[in-house]
């Protein structure tokens, strides 16, 4: 018996007749990465004829985070989902329903430039409100405790590799440099996942809907981006990405948001966080698979390790890094440029 699913229906069905809720009517909406579950469930035509149950179970989980970050997010302009209704001690939300249509599912060579023009100027506006009081700080703290994670669980639970002192030398050295850089950029409202399957296509002027904030924090200028432009799902030519890129930083630039007065400058800071982003993101898929048993992820590697070692063929200043993820694959890339 789902003890949780239970409860959830029980609490919909003391919730206001007004809302037209048919509790017998809740089915799966989405799946989700962490503990958090998420059920659609028909409604009134007040709400468009259904809204979206989450279940976020306590302790593993907590609502107040993303019930705060809705509200920060939505004074901003974007199109996050609202609360209808909480129980924010026993874990339940009810949220407007964004539909089942992701960027992910629609994506392709002609739908790409209006869906990603909409998408950066969202996330131009997620930017550009707020204060750097809303939302916990994207610190070097968290930032390497993130890079931790390629190690501890891709590196040696992963791919069985035991590490020697000589190669954690060579990692502590390469988090420095990465801290180093993507600490000096400057700080705004980040989503940290605001890529193609948090992305939902909405009718009208409110496209994208914007899913997953709650872990928003304030941190690097150059996160989000990379999120929506080197997407663990999904990939772009290089050309493509910079043409993105490009207009981006045009359109941070007009809002009045510090970017650096020359392009290859952001581009670069762009590069080194999203080395950070996709090392994090290897050790993530690792432990999801290892951990909690979620091996669908493990698709999704090939792709993420193609832009680390993308970059670290780049810099010379990632050398070591980049020999030591040749000895892990087991072979060697092709030679890359420097800058």
């Amino acid at each position: 018996m789902d003890t949780r699913l239970e409860l959830l229906r029980a609490w919909l069905e003391a919730l206001p007749a007004s809302h037209g809720l048919a509790p017998g009517t809740l089915r799966p909406a989405s799946n989700d990465a962490s503990f958090r579950r998420y059920f659609r469930v028909d409604a009134g035509a007040a709400f468009g004829g259904s809204l979206v149950a989450m279940d976020a179970p306590p302790p593993m989980e907590d609502c107040r985070p993303f019930v705060h970050a809705a509200e920060v997010l939505g004074r901003s302009g974007v199109s996050v989902p609202r609360v209808v209704e909480a129980d924010l001690d026993r874990g339940f939300l009810l949220l407007e329903d964004f539909g089942s249509t992701t960027y992910l599912s629609v994506l392709d060579d002609a739908t790409a430039p209006a869906l990603y023009a909409d998408a950066i100027g969202a996330l131009v506006a997620l930017q550009s409100a707020g204060s750097a009081e809303d939302f916990p700080p994207y610190d070097r703290e968290l930032l390497l405790r993130e890079l931790r994670l390629f190690p501890e669980w891709y590196v040696e639970r992963h791919k069985g590799i035991s590490l020697t002192a000589a190669d954690r030398a060579v990692l502590d050295d390469a988090f420095e440099t990465i801290l180093a850089v993507t600490l000096a950029q400057p700080r705004v409202h980040v989503h940290r996942d605001f890529h193609s399957r948090n992305l939902m296509l909405l009718p009208g002027t409110r496209n994208p809907g914007i899913l997953d904030f709650q872990d928003a924090v304030v941190g690097p200028i150059t996160y989000d981006l990379v999120s929506l432009l080197r997407d663990a799902y999904v990939r772009w030519e290089e050309e493509q990405v910079l043409d993105w890129a490009i207009r981006y930083w045009e359109r941070a630039r007009a809002a009045g948001l510090p970017m650096p007065a020359q392009f290859g400058d952001f581009y670069r800071d762009f590069e080194w966080m999203g080395l950070q982003r996709h090392l994090k993101v290897l050790g993530i898929f690792a432990r999801l698979c290892h951990r909690d048993g979620k091996d669908r992820y493990l698709a999704d590697l090939p792709l993420v390790l193609r832009y680390v070692r993308d970059v670290v063929a780049r810099y010379n200043g990632l050398g070591p890094l980049a020999r030591l993820i040749d000895r892990i694959e087991g072979d060697t890339p092709g030679v890359g440029y420097t800058f």
